[in-house]
């Protein structure tokens, strides 16, 4: 039997939306969209020890440390999972996060630190758990969490949580900018207007994205985020954002999710830098990812 570690310190990485289309509405309220989820180098750490009962603190003070933190919630579930702990006493652990990736932002921050929880924990408490467990607790929790229990980008449908991975090597530095403010998905979502999914002769997302890396132009005319409009009309400074990524050489540029980030493709990492510094203003938070990162 494997030996049970004093801790574990694992790291939960944020994602872009590469293209995001809304394409209906479903009768439970939820709605129809596809999107590529990809993950950038921005990262939480999570530190987990053992502990008689479940805690969680964070360097970011905004963040809840009861049960409406999602971490929390991932591990009162792993709990009660049959054979959880071992010697009859429910187990326990301290969730120590370190936050790095802005809050509200459309970077899936408080989804990766969940599935960090949900993939890192059973070891903690010398147990493992299914993977369809896994992914069925993951949904639970929310529609893009499922994602981060895997490691490649993957094609997004239904939710979010009907996944596909693929291996996407992106050959541009990614330039993030996050506003010193959030937007909440429940908000974007009430003004998104639902397009009708595509006709079979039009090009799917995986398949943009596979030429686009060649062909930057492409990407521009057919990579769409379908929450810019009624955002960018509500929150005109995540609009300027974008237009000012572009006029410093963003070889394509996107907000991602719901918002309120934006990113840009640029060549290399110096013009990337080069733009981030025109994006300087107070509050505003810019990361670099390097061409070809992969997890």
């Amino acid at each position: 039997m494997a030996s049970i570690p004093p801790q574990i310190n694992c790291r939960a990485y944020a994602k872009i939306n590469l293209g995001l289309r809304v394409t209906g509405k479903r009768t439970d309220g939820y709605h129809e969209i596809c999107t590529v989820f990809h993950r950038i180098a921005l990262f939480d750490e999570i530190l987990l020890r053992p502990a008689d009962d479940i805690t969680v603190e964070a360097t970011d003070p905004s963040l809840p440390s009861d049960e409406t933190n999602i971490c929390h919630a991932a591990a009162l579930m792993l709990r009660e999972m049959p054979g959880a702990g071992r010697g009859g006493a429910p187990p326990g652990v301290s969730i120590a996060i370190t936050k790095r990736i802005p809050v509200g932002a459309g970077l899936g921050g408080g989804s990766a630190d969940a599935a960090a929880v949900l993939r890192s924990l059973p070891a903690l408490w010398g147990t493992s758990i299914p993977e369809e467990d896994l992914r069925g607790l993951a949904l639970r929790l929310g529609s893009d969490v499922p994602f981060f229990l895997g490691n490649d980008s993957a094609l997004g449908a239904g939710r979010g949580e009907a996944l596909e991975y693929f291996r996407l090597d992106v050959p541009f530095a990614i330039l993030l900018c996050t506003p010193p403010f959030q937007v909440s998905t429940r908000w974007a979502y009430s003004r998104v207007v639902p397009r009708p999914p595509e006709r079979p002769d039009q090009e799917g997302l995986r398949s943009v994205l596979l030429r686009g890396a060649s062909d930057p132009a492409f990407l521009r005319e057919h990579l769409v985020n379908d929450f810019e409009s009624p955002v960018f009309s509500e929150y005109p400074a995540i609009r300027s954002v974008k237009e000012s990524m572009l006029r410093d050489g963003a070889l394509f540029a996107s907000m991602s999710g719901s918002g309120s980030s934006v990113y840009g493709f640029f060549h290399d990492t110096g013009a990337a830098g080069r733009a981030a510094a025109s994006l300087n203003a107070p509050g505003f938070r810019t990361f670099i990812t390097p061409p070809h990162f992969r997890v």
